[in-house]
């Protein structure tokens, strides 16, 4: 029996989704069963999608795509429920973690905060907690982004990980993020991660001043055919860059920027230092 719940499209991304499916199967003059039939799910399982009580997954969007003759188009259900999953991340964003899974290196470079993938979840739910304080994203949106991000981190540990070289500004091992437990335990995993054989982490104190290159998170990947890309963010936007003629010179700033800060040796000095006295 069809379902005759009202629907908001309004309501938000999964609201818009579910709203569509129906208004494209009724417009084929199908029942949820009908349409469950043709996709490998339960007519309950379809009914639950329209009204939200379901989530999407791809699997479905892209059997839904193959019945209603959506595929590769610009009306594809399966384009739409990546939009739902990548909607909390700025624009760039999903493409360079795509491509930060396959990398054979990582360099990466941060002002203020710990870079995702070397966070701990409690850090990491501590900052997106703040988001949500200020109005900037929802719980849910904040609960996706820790989910998100703990993805990536697991998406590194192959039979033969990726080269991470990381620089901190001085800043991010200062700033307190969570409380003192929270940010004590972050600081002893940066710790732990340089006693790895692929993990460099070296801090770029305040004292080289106004040679420190970045102002901004860079982040650099080297992929499998050896080419390399970029990607950096501003507050609204994310822009991923494969041009060498514009990557070269980050690659050669992030060198220079190596060179003028501590070694892991004195990094790791520091940031004991630092854990004492927050501990």
């Amino acid at each position: 029996m069809v379902n005759l719940k009202d629907l908001n499209p309004d309501a938000g991304p999964e609201a818009a989704y579910g709203a569509r499916l129906r208004r494209e199967r009724e417009a084929r003059g199908w029942r949820q069963d009908d349409l469950a039939g043709r996709i490998g799910y339960t007519g309950r399982h379809v009914s639950g999608v329209e009204t939200c009580h379901k989530s999407p997954t791809r699997k479905f969007s892209i059997a839904v795509d193959v019945a209603l003759g959506f595929v590769g188009s610009a009306d594809s259900f399966e384009r739409e429920w990546r939009k739902i999953k990548h909607g909390v991340l700025l624009q760039g964003f999903p493409e360079y973690v795509a491509l930060e899974g396959r990398a054979a290196e990582i360099r990466l470079f941060e002002v203020g905060v710990i870079p995702g993938l070397l966070q701990t979840p409690e850090y990491a739910q501590a900052v997106e907690a703040a988001a949500v304080d200020r109005r900037a994203i929802t719980r849910q949106q904040a609960d996706e982004r820790v989910s998100f991000l703990m993805e990536r981190q697991a998406a590194l540990v192959r039979p033969v990980p990726p080269v991470l070289i990381t620089v901190l500004d001085e800043s991010c091992i200062r700033r307190p993020i969570g409380g003192p437990k929270v940010m004590a335990a972050q600081l002893q995993h940066l710790i732990d991660l340089t006693e790895q054989p692929d993990t460099t982490i070296q801090i770029a104190s305040y004292s080289i001043g106004e040679r420190r290159p970045f102002d901004r998170l860079v982040n650099l990947l080297t992929l499998q055919d050896r080419s390399v890309v970029s990607y950096v963010e501003s507050e609204t936007q994310g822009y991923l860059d494969r041009e060498i003629g514009s990557v070269v010179p980050v690659v050669r700033a992030y060198h220079q920027l190596q060179t003028v800060s501590l070694s892991q040796a004195n990094t790791v000095d520091m940031i004991h230092e630092h854990r004492k006295g927050i501990s």
